[in-house]
């Protein structure tokens, strides 16, 4: 219920504050909400298994922000940071298409 509560008044900030990206930041911005939902979607999958550790979430979402930031930034100076962001969002995609089926097949027993 905490989690829901700080959820919803972190969109209403967030709305009424309105921030400003910076444009140096704005590359890995999409990449690093990908990586945020790609440790979410694991947590998620982890509660419902009853292995769910805190700590091991924590860890996981900020080296998953981080080292899917790093890979981007890596690809920007090398001159391929679009093929590099593609592949960062390919990756995570799939792990996140593979949490959720493991939630659904949780949920639904199927």
């Amino acid at each position: 219920m905490i989690a829901v509560l700080g959820l919803v008044i972190g969109v209403v900030v967030g709305l009424i504050v309105a921030p400003n990206v910076p444009e140096w930041a704005q590359p890995y911005l999409p990449i690093a909400v990908v990586a945020a939902l790609d440790a979410v979607f694991g947590a998620l999958r982890a509660f419902l298994d009853g292995i769910f550790d805190d700590k091991v979430f924590v860890v996981s979402f900020i080296s998953n922000v981080l080292i899917a930031a790093l890979i981007v930034y890596l690809g920007d100076q090398l001159g391929v940071g679009s093929q590099l962001s593609t592949g960062v969002v390919v990756v995570l995609g799939i792990r996140i298409f593979t949490n959720m089926a493991a939630i659904r097949r949780h949920i639904f027993r199927a």
